[in-house]
């Protein structure tokens, strides 16, 4: 078993605003945490992996196939493997979440 604590994580800036840390992982999936300050955007991408995950703080807005799907805090989502999407802080405090990612993502690969 392995056990991974939130404040031992190391951070990395894969675009401004936009903080990762990738958390436990095993051969079929990872944990990777997300903080996007207010304002900040990640532009529209896609990658190969199915991607999960669950707000606990602040809220997000998702954009993907034309649509605007806003997530709060208590909201999971689920993207599906090579689907586009993007996602806007549009709020005034920080966003905090977990994803889940299958297969797992390596660091540094936070820009696929």
């Amino acid at each position: 078993m392995e056990r991974v604590s939130l404040s031992d994580l190391e951070r990395t800036e894969a675009t401004d605003g936009v903080h990762l840390a990738l958390m436990a992982g095993s051969e079929s999936m990872n944990v990777q945490h997300f903080e996007i300050e207010p304002g900040a955007v990640v532009d529209e991408h896609s990658h190969p992996h199915e991607q999960t995950g669950f707000i606990y703080e602040g809220q997000l807005v998702f954009l993907t196939d034309g649509d605007e799907i806003a997530c709060a805090a208590g909201d999971s989502y689920a993207i599906p493997g090579g689907q586009a999407h993007a996602v806007e802080n549009r709020g005034d405090e920080a966003v905090r979440g977990v994803d889940i990612f299958s297969p797992p993502r390596e660091s540094p690969s936070w820009q696929e």
